[in-house]
């Protein structure tokens, strides 16, 4: 076996049993010091997309964060806390928001951790990270086991995009807005800020829309973790019942040799996945060509096509898909808000920035004939 990941079950977000089973999920892996030196510096990273509590699942729980502090000041580590979400375009003052919305900030003030924000940058190759990275001696990364519209799960490698400082996210998914070339930019950020441990929240997990509150929350009691994020995110694919197409950063990561995608090269301490019995993810509408034979899918793509619409019902004219769109092809009327679909790159930034969950996905007539 050339990597090693553990399962671990947890049922429920209550402080001591979320402890337990993240002590758990590090202990199965040689515990904490085979990963963090202790009195070393560390940036928690979680997910923290949008200004949404808990219980949406669109977030990493506070709780999780909670836990990872205790075991890491057990061994006397110097820890800053932070996150940029991709939801808020060019508003970075809404950073503040999303901390306190979502538990971290009480967090933070709890633990007595400082809570950072993104905005000092260093650029590297094609993309500026934050200057935090620098700073800290070890990453530990904290995502949320979710599905996504544009590069089908947001695990491990994708919870590194919000590295990405400020404004950049945007510039990001304008140049490189297909999923193929868009994998290979999370990989590129993978590469260059690999973390020293990763540990997914999977105890509320999202299926359907995500990663956003397009999302359906999902009970899956779980947590993963291991410093291989290729193949947490192998094994978080398998237990959503991903079969017939891999997921394009894992591919793509596999092939750079950055850890491993083979389900029979990887070790899992805990859990035995195979005999967990879960039904398979409701994946997002916009990728329902993933379970097309691979030959098949390649020719589909070029016809069925997905773009995003807006539910005017549900719509409250935030106007954050507005400054979210890296084309800037959407605009805000006084009944709603209008797409430019002539210049749309369908990726879907509007639906994941929303908090209303007020933006649908429109299908060509092929996807509805083939029934997609």
């Amino acid at each position: 076996m050339s990597s090693r990941i553990s399962v671990v079950k947890c049922n429920g977000y209550e402080p001591l049993a979320v402890e337990q089973a993240v002590r758990s999920t590090i202990n199965l892996l040689g515990g904490i010091t085979c990963f963090i030196k202790p009195g070393s510096r560390v940036l928690v990273k979680p997910n923290l997309l949008m200004s949404k509590g808990p219980e949406y699942a669109i977030t990493t729980h506070p709780q999780v964060v909670s836990a990872v502090i205790h075991i890491l000041k057990e061994i006397n580590c110097k820890i800053v806390v932070g996150d940029g979400p991709s939801a808020w375009g060019q508003q970075a003052e809404k950073v503040d928001e999303v901390y306190e919305v979502t538990g971290i900030k009480k967090v933070a003030c709890d633990e007595g951790v400082k809570l950072v924000n993104f905005d000092k940058r260093r650029m590297r190759d094609k993309f500026p990270l934050t200057y935090w990275l620098d700073e800290c001696d070890y990453l530990v990364s904290l995502p949320k086991f979710k599905t996504h519209e544009l590069t089908l799960i947001t695990g491990a490698i994708k919870n590194l995009f919000g590295l990405v400082s400020g404004t950049y996210k945007t510039e990001l998914h304008k140049n490189y807005f297909k999923p193929s070339e868009f994998a290979k930019v999370l990989v590129d950020i993978y590469q260059e800020a690999r973390p020293a441990l990763t540990i997914i929240d999977g105890i509320l997990a999202m299926e359907g829309d995500g990663p956003g509150s397009s999302g359906k929350p999902r009970q899956l009691n779980l947590l993963l973790g291991g410093s291989d994020c290729v193949a947490l995110d192998t094994v978080m694919a398998k237990i959503m019942g991903i079969k017939n197409q891999e997921v394009l950063t894992t591919k793509e990561a596999a092939l750079r040799g950055l850890g491993e995608k083979e389900l029979n090269r990887i070790e899992v301490a805990g859990e035995d996945v195979d005999k967990l019995n879960i039904p398979p993810f409701i994946l997002p509408q916009a990728l329902g060509i993933v379970n097309f034979p691979t030959a098949l899918s390649f020719i589909l793509q070029r016809f069925v096509k997905y773009f995003p619409f807006s539910l005017r019902l549900k719509c409250t004219r935030c106007g954050h898909c507005v400054n979210i769109c890296p084309k800037k092809c959407i605009t805000l009327k006084k009944k709603g808000i209008i797409f430019n679909y002539k210049q749309c790159i369908a990726c879907f930034c509007c639906q994941e920035s929303c908090p209303a969950a007020a933006i649908g996905v429109k299908k060509s007539m092929l996807a509805k004939l083939i029934g997609l």
